[in-house]
Formats: C-alpha cells, structure tokens, sequence
C-alpha cells in the first residue's frame, strides 16, 4: 500500500510500524529547497546537483569521521558514538538515494550536519519530551535521540517519503523504545486533528523549516506551558528575533534569545533561538455580532 504525500496519517506508539519494506520507492531526485538556517546558503535537501560530486553515487566512505572531528565527536556523543557513525552511513547512502540528503552535503555530514545538531543538547533538560518539527531525514531530532538516550523523542514530518525513511532509521539504529514518528503538520499534531489525540512536549525543535514568525506560529502551541521552542539559525537569528518579537509574543512567547552551543567544542558553535511558551494562546475566536436592544443580532 503506498501513500499520497497529501495526506496525514500517524505512526504511532514508540518506534512507528513494525519493520518492513518502505511503503514509497525510492528516488534519486532531492526535495526543492527547504529554507535555509543560515538564510544564504543551501539546506539539507541541496538541489544543485542529483549526482554525487565523485559521479559514482553514495558511498559509505563520505561517512567516516574525520580525524580533526573525533574529539568533538566524542564529547558530544560519548559511548554511542558507533550509533552515531550508523545514522552518517544511513543519510549519506539511503538519505542521497532517496533525495533526503543532497549530495553535496555527503562528504561534511558530521561537521555541518551531525555535530551541530548534537550541540543543542546541551539546551535541554533531563528526561525531557522532545517534538521534533519538519524533521525531514531526522535532524536534528534522531541526533538528539542518539545523543541523549534519556529523552522521549517525537519526529513530526507530513510527508510519506520522508516518514518511510525516518520510521526505516529509527528501526535500524534500535531507537524504537525512545523514538516515535508522526506523519502529520506540527497545526495537526497539535490539534489532534482527524481522531488523533494532541501532542505536546517539554521542548520543540527545528532546524532549517521556516522564518521565526510562521516557525513559531507552527511550534509554539506544541510546548507545554513552560515549554520552550529551540531553532537552530544561522547568521538571521538577531534579525529574525528584531522582526518577528511581535508576532512571537501575540502567540504566547517570551523574549527569544541567542545561545551558541558546543562552545569549544565544535567550530562555528550552532546558534539557537529559544522562546519559552508563557502563555496558552488559543485560536483566534469568530468576532461576535451586536444585538440590539431587542436581543436580535443586527446585520450590516
């Protein structure tokens, strides 16, 4: 049974599926760009080429953890390290195959990929609930997961292809007790829209999906009171934060800050915007008619 990308169904309970053939063939052509954290240069779904920079498709060897890369590494992965490494393998062969990953991006996984996502870890707390939004091939929610075994993690992502190969990896990499996935937009994961129940966590995550104002307005209502929405950003953060600090607090945010995380440990840091939800903003409510004073509505 194969399934329209239009459509949103729910992987649920811990791990998604049972293991099995992926649902959707695989493809070699890469997703149009998805915005960019650093708002100038191109996100995981690199467009600029469907053939691998040596012209002869994936291989596992971009996957190898440069020796410059290794202590940093090691700090922010410790003994699951080798998980790790399987997760780079997984994106650099299935993830270009079947257009998760542009090939261009296969040779600076760990770097530009692996490490700057682990860095956040260090914004959450411990045994937190994590929602991890747009989630796409798993960045930076599966890397957390790996990172940090003692958080409950949930991959929302609408579409099909990309479900397939996250339910795929979570199955592979022996995350199913930590690690569910849920097809479906954050609106609905949120909702609970179509007889599902809604979700929420302590913490929601996201890298490279949208500007902060459509970001925060997907995010905010996934995070518990208290909660706190993390975005990983680039060189746009102050601005973005400058812009948007309206529409942020109309949906119940705080102050946004910059945090530069893995500080002498990786080189550039990863900047995160984080916003703690305040306040329970629901959905605008229909403006009410006048009544006259006879208790009618009156019409214009």
């Amino acid at each position: 049974m194969t399934h329209d990308d239009t459509t949103a169904d729910a992987v649920t309970g811990p791990g998604g599926t049972p293991p099995g053939p992926s649902a959707v063939r695989p493809t070699a052509t890469p997703d149009p760009m998805r915005y960019d954290a650093d708002g100038d240069t191109p996100s995981v779904d690199d467009t600029s080429s469907t053939d691998h920079p040596d012209g002869d498709g994936p291989s596992p060897a971009d996957a190898a953890l440069p020796p410059e890369l290794a202590p940093a590494a090691l700090a922010l992965f410790g003994d699951r390290l080798d998980l790790a490494a399987a997760y780079a393998e997984l994106l650099v062969t299935d993830g270009v195959v079947r257009g998760l990953i542009g090939p261009r991006e296969a040779p600076r996984i760990w770097d530009r990929h692996l490490l700057n996502c682990a860095a956040v870890a260090e914004r959450i707390p411990a045994d937190a609930t994590v929602l991890d939004v747009g989630s796409g091939a798993g960045l930076p929610g599966i890397v957390l997961a790996i990172a940090r075994p003692d958080l409950t993690v949930t991959l929302i992502e609408p579409l099909a292809r990309r479900t397939s190969f996250l339910i795929e990896a979570v199955e592979r990499l022996g995350l199913t007790r930590s690690v569910r996935v849920f097809r479906g937009r954050a609106d609905e994961a949120a909702s609970g829209s179509t007889g599902r129940e809604p979700i929420s966590g302590d913490v929601v995550t996201a890298r490279a999906v949208a500007p902060l104002d459509r970001l925060a307005a997907w995010s905010l209502p996934l995070a518990v009171r208290g909660g706190r929405l993390l975005a990983l950003k680039g060189s746009s953060a102050a601005a973005e934060i400058e812009e948007h600090a309206d529409v942020v607090a109309r949906l119940g945010g705080g102050s946004a800050t910059v945090h530069l995380c893995g500080v002498d440990v990786i080189e550039p840091p990863t900047t995160v915007v984080e916003i703690i939800r305040e306040r329970m903003v629901g959905p605008p409510r229909p403006a009410a008619s006048k009544r006259s004073r006879g208790g009618r509505a009156r019409h214009r």
